[in-house]
């Protein structure tokens, strides 16, 4: 069983076990994750560094942040830990040639919920992580799997360039989207899908229903539709019932929904906005609520099996949990599995077609 997992060791005891000193590339909310991490394992951290752009006297968590040149003249031999998510080519080729002079890490944190994703994890839920590598469709699937899991083990990033593939040529052959697409956008941002899904369909849909919470990006949203016919624009999250809930609004898409916060935000579920009406295409970016939104579209789903587009890599389980939910649902969908051009496995998803 996990014959296809060859990584035992993980990123965080490689790290532990280093001699070298270790420098932390970048700042922010990654940087106080695997920081958090490095304190309750004892890893001790060497120095903080940024992008060139970034590095105006800084100081970081009581770190002075360097230039990489900087410590390449004070350190001879150092490991690097990334830090930051990286989603465009010209800032993942200068994470690569970072990783080309120097030993670098890519570990692993959820976006949402907590725990570590190890090899001692995935032989927990082996069963399940075994039942989805043999449900996916095609080989490649399963080796864009194997190699996320790898990958979410060890800190690798040439797990991820292994399996990269373009956008396009996953709309163009798994998605394949037509010319009367009923479009339900969970996660709908600034309109970005929408302006995605039409540069394959020439402009052409028979409705679009988006959900975006942030009140922020929501503006823009609407902005972008307005004057769209048959465009359904809802500030509100995705759930699997029509609710209230506490909100937390941050900068870009990281919003969420949390405990803590001190507001609260509509939920609607796709069943209760379609009421019976199909939908061909629903794609799912909901910030660590994917199976809350999955559960609120599950008629639909059963009735209409549509296309679905869902993100994968929020929290730990999501690998496992989000591809059986689907097949549960319906057991003769085709499953996919793709990452795009991100470091770390952001923007691995699941694509279910019938």
């Amino acid at each position: 069983m996990l014959s296809f997992i060859i990584e035992k060791q993980s990123c965080w005891d490689r790290l532990k076990a280093e001699k070298r000193p270790i420098f932390i590339y970048g700042m922010g909310d990654g940087a106080l994750k695997i920081m958090s991490v490095f304190n309750k394992k004892n890893i001790s951290v060497a120095g903080i560094f940024a992008s060139d752009d970034f590095v105006r006297g800084h100081s970081f968590e009581g770190y002075r942040v360097h230039k990489l040149s900087e410590i390449e003249e004070m350190v001879s031999d150092f490991v690097v830990v990334l830090a930051f998510a990286a989603g465009y080519q010209e800032i993942v080729d200068k994470i690569y040639s970072i990783a080309s002079k120097h030993t670098l890490y890519v570990p692993d944190v959820p976006v949402a919920g907590d725990g570590l994703f190890t090899y001692e994890y995935c032989l927990e839920n082996a069963e399940k992580i075994e039942q989805v590598y043999n449900s996916l469709y095609d080989d490649y699937s399963r080796k864009v799997y194997a190699n996320i899991l790898n990958f979410k083990i060890s800190g690798k990033i040439e797990y991820l360039s292994a399996v990269t593939t373009p956008k396009s040529e996953i709309y163009k052959k798994i998605i394949k989207p037509g010319l009367n697409e009923v479009y339900v956008d969970l996660g709908a941002y600034n309109g970005d899908t929408i302006r995605e899904l039409m540069e394959f369909t020439y402009g052409k849909y028979s409705a679009i229903y988006a959900l975006e919470p942030d009140k922020k990006n929501f503006k823009k949203l609407a902005k972008f539709v307005d004057g769209m016919k048959h465009v359904f624009a809802y500030n509100a999250a995705a759930w699997c019932l029509d609710t209230e809930l506490p909100f937390a609004a941050k900068a870009g898409r990281q919003s969420a929904i949390s405990a803590a916060a001190p507001t609260t935000i509509p939920c609607r579920s796709v069943d209760s906005i379609l009421d019976h009406r199909p939908a061909t295409l629903i794609k799912m970016d909901v910030e660590g609520f994917e199976r809350e939104a999955i559960w609120g579209a599950a008629s639909t789903i059963s009735h209409y099996t549509p296309k679905l587009m869902v993100s994968l890599y929020h929290r730990n389980e999501d690998i496992f949990e989000l591809p059986l939910l689907i097949k549960k649902l319906d057991p003769d969908y085709r499953l996919f599995i793709r990452h795009q051009l991100y470091i770390p496995a952001w923007e691995t998803n699941l694509y279910a077609v019938k």
